[in-house]
């Protein structure tokens, strides 16, 4: 596991849950509008291992939770591991994923290793672009939500509302391949800090809050809506 950051305390990332928050480091996608740039490049490692576990240690009895981000951690290879370290530990662990690995997620799911998950949903599942993923992965997506709708771990959904990749159609799209009881979570994105800055240059604009507003009744007609983070 390469520890890109980490959170010390987080009291939103894991509903119900006080928890830390750790980052790994590298991504298999490429969002331009990625809020944390430094953490889709794999290289040298923020926090060693050995450190964040003594500090996981000491922490004990005042986190519940720990939440594995980043970046993406189903590339790391040792990440099955590394969650069954943090469970022996005593903590309850939530997964933030992009879907690109549903084996991945099956297989933690299976050796009850999760106790909630987060799905990043870029655009429409079945028509994510090569500017957002290479299509082999983004392929993988539905059977991701398909594992998730299983119902063996709590799960929500989550998108970020930038253009172009969010529009009234696509949030019809992805509502209705995520129709149930989980949550979907919109989203703005913090326009100062992008990993593409030609993509701002393009779309220079956030959507208006009125925008999340109407994004959000759509979706409602399908599951549970929320906008978070205004």
């Amino acid at each position: 596991m390469i520890i890109g950051g980490l959170l010390k305390t987080s009291t939103l990332d894991f509903p119900g849950k006080i928890s830390a928050v750790l980052f790994a480091q590298g991504c298999n996608f490429a969002c331009p509008y990625c809020f944390n740039p430094p953490l889709c490049r794999s290289g040298a490692e923020s926090l060693d291992r050995r450190d964040f576990f003594s500090f996981l240690k000491k922490r004990r009895g005042l986190l519940e939770g720990v939440v594995i981000s980043g970046g993406e951690p189903t590339i790391q290879p040792d990440l099955e591991e590394f969650v069954a370290a943090v469970k022996d530990l005593g903590y309850l662990v939530k997964l933030d994923t992009n879907g690109s690995s549903p084996q991945t997620l099956e297989r933690l799911m299976k050796a009850e290793l999760l106790d909630y998950v987060a799905l990043d949903l870029k655009t429409d599942p079945s028509a994510y672009p090569p500017s957002l993923a290479p299509p082999a992965l983004a392929a993988n997506i539905p059977a991701t939500m398909k594992i998730l709708k299983s119902g063996a771990v709590p799960f929500e959904y989550r998108t970020t509302c930038a253009a172009p990749f969010v529009d009234r159609q696509t949030i019809l799209a992805i509502a209705k391949a995520a129709a149930g009881s989980a949550p979907l979570f919109l989203q703005s994105y913090r326009p100062a800090v992008v990993l593409n800055p030609q993509f701002m240059r393009l779309h220079p604009h956030q959507p208006k809050h009125e925008d999340l507003l109407f994004f959000k009744e759509l979706a409602e007609a399908y599951l549970p809506c929320f906008i978070r983070g205004v």
